[in-house]
């Protein structure tokens, strides 16, 4: 049977998830989350989209991002994907799949202000349903770019 073609739309925000192949623990070293984030870094430049939220788990990455070119999702996350999992196969000394399947994506209308903080408070509340902290704050969970935060736009402008 066929993969269902992903719903894309302009303006949107898209929350999506990858995880590590067999569900391993891969992600749990200091240096495979720098990385990640110089990757991020690096994919945003060439790509041009908002990163809103992401969360570094330490088998499974939570992002919430707005492409600039709806079309351009596809893209972002097979660059990304591709360039994490050549980096990591090369740290850790191993060959084959560092991703498992295809990314998940669930998209809504960026005016949707609500759903965008629900989203958002979900992505950071991973950490601790999953008992890896205690407090408020983990390191590897970021609203927008660790350098600057990009807004939403105000509902009441």
């Amino acid at each position: 049977m066929a993969r269902s073609p992903r719903q894309i739309s302009e303006n949107y925000c898209y929350h999506i998830t990858v995880r590590c192949n067999n569900r391993e623990f891969r992600l749990t070293s200091f240096e495979c989350r720098e990385v990640l984030l110089f990757a991020i870094q690096r994919c945003q430049e060439k790509f041009g989209f908002k990163l809103y939220g992401i969360c570094i788990m330490s088998n499974h990455i939570h992002y919430l991002l707005e492409p600039s070119i709806p079309e351009d999702l596809s893209r972002i996350m097979h660059w990304l994907n591709w360039f994490t999992a050549m980096c990591f196969n090369r740290m850790l000394n191993r060959t084959g799949h560092f991703w498992e399947k295809r990314f998940h994506s669930s998209g809504f209308p960026n005016t949707d202000h609500r759903r965008v903080l629900n989203t958002l408070r979900y992505i950071h509340a991973n950490p601790k349903a999953a008992k890896m902290q205690r407090g408020l704050f983990y390191d590897f969970n970021l609203s927008s770019t660790a350098k600057q935060p990009t807004s939403f736009p105000s509902p009441y402008s």
